[in-house]
């Protein structure tokens, strides 16, 4: 259930109604590079939220704009492969859902517009020259920045005080910031006596083998950072498998992982993001140029708390942790 919301930082400027009710007689094209696998749900109310942003602004599918959607599902050649796909189709703008499929449409590129969503740290990757003033033609939505990484673990010790040792997993390949994620950690906790364990993953068996060593003694957690490699749906579900049957306490970069029985996370809403970048998408079609569109941090954090999972795993959330809760799954 719904506990709270909160909603700060840049909101994007209107655009002046006389243009939106202006549209070209020509057909658009959008590519849009999506991280996910095509049958995971939450990938599909992602573009499904995209695509009710693009209509409000007056697009209509199949009339005044294509949309063509790739899937790359946390595959790094995959995702590879299907940016230069995407690119040789020549859309008027490129929309990449994911770090690394922003990273491949910068390679391929030849000019077309590329608004990205779920990006860390877009300038430090050199997706963009800076936050206020883009530059060049890459502009967009970023999900996280490293000191995220610290409220992760904040959580995951007020969830369990027991924890001393934490292993973060992600995969070098698809989240090539992560160190910086760790960093944040270390240096926040480290006068706490808390161990951060950075543990790069690139299979299945390599997921098991980290969180077999953070639950071999006593005090282990999880932190999965953000990566499009975690987030595909089989790898999601035997992550959460896998805390559960090690009782292992975890927080998850994504509240899809906290709604199939992940324990909690702390996430930007990616659908919200979704719907937002349909109005960057919108200006460009409509002439304006991403070095001059501002890159734009989160607006809205969910902590979402699934109950069900912290007694499985027996631990007493505390009241302080539910009345923050946006969304509490019983």
């Amino acid at each position: 259930m719904k506990r709270r919301e909160f909603i700060a930082g840049l909101g994007a400027a209107a655009w002046p109604f006389a243009a939106r009710a202006q549209l070209s007689e020509r057909m658009r094209r959008v590519g849009v590079l999506m991280s996910l696998n095509k049958g995971d749900p939450e990938s599909g109310a992602e573009i499904a939220a995209f695509r009710q942003g693009l209509a409000e602004h007056g697009w209509i599918e199949g009339r005044t704009i294509d949309v063509d959607v790739r899937w790359g599902g946390g595959n790094i050649e995959l995702i590879d492969s299907l940016a230069k796909e995407l690119v040789q189709l020549k859309p008027d703008v490129l929309l990449s859902r994911s770090t690394p499929g922003t990273a491949a449409l910068k390679r391929e590129n030849a000019g077309v517009p590329v608004v990205f969503v779920n990006a860390a740290e877009p300038v430090e990757q050199g997706f963009v020259q800076g936050l206020a003033r883009p530059g060049g033609n890459i502009t967009g939505f970023t999900n996280f920045e490293a000191s995220v990484g610290s409220k992760m673990l904040q959580l995951l010790m007020e969830i369990d005080p027991r924890v001393v040792r934490v292993v973060a997993i992600f995969n070098p390949q698809t989240a090539p910031f992560a160190e910086s994620y760790v960093r944040q950690m270390e240096s926040a906790f480290a006068r706490l006596g808390v161990q951060i364990i950075a543990m790069p993953v690139q299979s299945d068996s390599d997921i098991e083998a980290a969180m077999t060593a953070s639950a071999r003694q006593p005090g282990g957690g999880l932190i999965a950072i953000p990566d499009s490699f975690t987030m595909e749906i089989e790898r999601r579900d035997l992550i959460i498998a896998l805390a559960r049957r090690m009782h292992l306490p975890a927080v998850y970069w994504s509240p899809y992982f906290t709604r199939s029985g992940g324990l909690m996370a702390y996430a930007v809403d990616p659908r919200d993001l979704m719907h937002r970048a349909a109005d960057y998408v919108d200006r460009i079609l409509r002439g304006a140029k991403p070095a001059d569109l501002p890159v734009q941090q989160p607006t809205k954090f969910e902590l979402v708390i699934n109950l069900k999972t912290a007694k499985a795993l027996g631990l007493t959330v505390p009241l302080t942790l539910l009345a923050l809760a946006d969304e509490v799954i019983e």
